[in-house]
């Protein structure tokens, strides 16, 4: 009998210490699953998420990078674009997926998260704007754009003859966007390189109390923007009220130049 005791005992304990991990330390406890939805900024598409997506993923987490319309491998004509169109690609890609998720904007992207928030604010979490657009009610990209005097993007513009489209010489895409990439970067910049449709920078974003503001929101500042300067940052956080900041040393896409960082910095905002 004492014998049969023993060995249960052992078993036991064997038991625990595989399923729960209670072997005479502390506890062994893994982070809890999360959904990251990612919306890419102009002149970029779901590849620049690509360093961040394989990282979160290693960690165990759910992650989306959506492709906006006309970005990236997308086909869709430039005329049909518009800020709603954006929006219902990401409504559409967060609908698929069970509980809440994390929605995560770059740039222009941040008018893209905004409206979103603003159609299905119970679906999300959180929103976390990396050096993005935040609209007021009634504002557009345009309008927030036309304050930043320091932006190397606007003036280097070129839109072409049907006004539909916004092209940047090759040239000046890594200075403007990504100062600090290495060569595996630039390339894939440059190989990715495609004109920005033009129709969402007038577009007029819907901001209201009762479903945009009502989502918890962080905002990564990045200190050497060459695209969205930092004061326009500081201006759109401050009418936003957004209080849970982070600022780090970077350019315009860390997620491409310091992915590390950024990695480690949307899973401390669980």
């Amino acid at each position: 009998m004492k014998t049969l005791i023993s060995k249960l005992i052992g078993s036991l304990l064997i038991m625990c210490i595989f399923i729960t991990g209670c072997d005479g330390d502390d506890e062994v406890q893994s982070a809890p699953s999360k959904t990251y939805v990612l919306v890419h900024g102009a002149f970029q598409g779901a590849y620049a998420w690509q360093y961040v997506k394989a990282q979160l993923e290693k960690k165990g987490h759910k992650v989306v990078a959506v492709e906006l319309p006309a970005h990236g491998e997308d086909k869709t004509p430039p005329a049909d674009i518009s800020l709603n169109v954006y929006r219902d690609k990401v409504v559409g890609a967060i609908s698929g997926l069970s509980g809440k998720v994390i929605l995560v904007g770059h740039s222009m992207g941040g008018m893209v998260i905004t409206a979103t928030a603003e159609k299905i604010p119970d679906k999300i979490e959180k929103l976390i704007y990396i050096a993005a657009f935040i609209p007021a009610n009634g504002q557009s990209l345009l309008d927030l754009a036309s304050t930043d005097s320091t932006s190397k993007l606007f003036p280097a513009l070129i839109p072409s003859a049907d006004g539909l489209t916004q092209d940047i010489k090759p040239e000046n895409i890594v200075p403007i966007f990504a100062q600090d990439a290495n060569e595996e970067v630039k390339k894939l910049l440059l190989d990715k390189r495609r004109a920005e449709p033009s129709k969402i920078f007038p577009d007029k974003a819907t901001v209201t109390a009762a479903n945009w503001a009502k989502v918890d929101k962080y905002y990564i500042f990045t200190k050497r923007d060459n695209t969205v300067g930092p004061g326009l940052q500081k201006r759109m956080v401050a009418a936003a009220k957004i209080t849970k900041t982070t600022t780090i040393d970077s350019d315009h896409s860390p997620f491409l130049t310091k992915p590390d960082v950024i990695t480690e910095l949307l899973m401390a905002n669980n």
